[in-house]
């Protein structure tokens, strides 16, 4: 496993991480024995980054990543965890807090449920509109002086906020959707980041699945994001599915499988960007981890664009009730 630093600030990391939402529900049901074993697998085959959120399951994603890591495990890895989003005891959302108090009380719930003395990154999953960026900056720059955090980063926010946001501490790196089919951050977000200095944590690389190869038609139950999802919709989905078409054959003339080949198009990108994977079973970890050995040429990287031109994909990555939210979304 390769190691790279995230950022000019922040740690060193293994140059793909482990995304564990989909290990709490996000998805549908998870197996949980299956959970924990696909993060032991993650940790032997190197990986050090493991991503989590509080809100992932209110709670169970933090408590199932402590379970995993017993045993001195800990010490072997990076966490990154999110904090900030409401939920309610329908699981539904609604909105975000990113007041000072509200960041100290939500890392102390973090830091009781990981079982843990500090976190390594600490980050607000999204903008909190009613509060300014250099307020929860500076409350975790606070925590950071106290020893409970050790490195700050960002999520889903654009150019002018990371600016503001760095301005108060130094940010180790943004996390952000960064995948084929959605590109967005190339125009404005990427070359801030590259500016300061800042990593990017690249998630939804297979865009949840959907460019997986592995999606089929109608696999999206009740409970599962990816049913209100509306690039997973009649209409949107059978184009987006004709784009992994396209992709299959670049991977089956390269001995690939079309998630090796999209996770090895994203770490192509730059060495200052790492893929997250939300694998949360064994073999689509392997998988995915394979992507390792494919080395993208020029001439790969032209077919890959000529087979997946940008903005291809049909339908937004959010739902519209979601983008509002979303700081990394709006433009001018």
């Amino acid at each position: 496993m390769q190691i790279v630093s995230l950022g000019t600030s922040g740690p060193e990391v293994s140059a793909i991480g482990l995304g564990c939402m989909g290990m709490s529900g996000m998805y549908g049901p998870a197996d949980r024995a299956e959970s924990i074993a696909t993060i032991h697998a993650a940790l032997e085959a190197g990986i050090t980054l493991l991503d989590t959120g509080d809100f992932y399951g209110m709670g169970h994603n933090e408590m199932l990543i402590r379970e995993a890591l017993t045993g001195g495990r800990r010490d072997k890895v990076q966490l990154s965890v999110k904090f900030g989003a409401l939920r309610d005891a329908a699981g539904g959302w609604s909105g975000y807090d990113g007041r000072p108090k509200a960041v100290r009380n939500f890392l102390a719930y973090s830091l009781q449920r990981l079982g843990v003395d500090h976190i390594d990154i600490y980050r607000p999953s999204r903008l909190d509109p009613d509060v300014p960026i250099e307020e929860t900056i500076g409350a975790i720059a606070d925590m950071v002086k106290a020893g409970y955090v050790r490195h700050i980063g960002l999520s889903e926010v654009g150019a002018e906020t990371i600016r503001r946001a760095a301005a108060v501490h130094p940010i180790s790196d943004l996390q952000i959707e960064y995948s084929l089919i959605s590109r967005g951050i190339e125009d404005q977000i990427l070359p801030t980041c590259r500016e300061l200095g800042i990593g990017i944590i690249a998630y939804g690389v297979l865009s949840r699945g959907l460019i997986s190869g592995h999606w089929q038609k109608d696999a999206a139950k009740n409970g599962d994001f990816r049913a209100m999802s509306p690039r997973f919709q009649d209409g949107n989905l059978e184009q987006n599915l004709a784009l992994v078409e396209a992709l299959r054959r670049i991977a089956a003339d390269r001995g690939a499988t079309v998630a090796q080949i999209a996770i090895a198009w994203v770490a192509a990108q730059g060495r200052d960007i790492v893929p997250l994977v939300g694998a949360r079973r064994r073999d689509r970890l392997s998988e995915a981890l394979g992507s390792q050995a494919v080395r993208l040429d020029a001439g790969d990287l032209a077919a890959i664009e000529r087979a997946v031109p940008k903005d291809a994909a049909a339908g937004a990555r959010y739902p519209e009730a979601q983008l509002v939210h979303m700081d990394s979304e709006r433009r001018g």
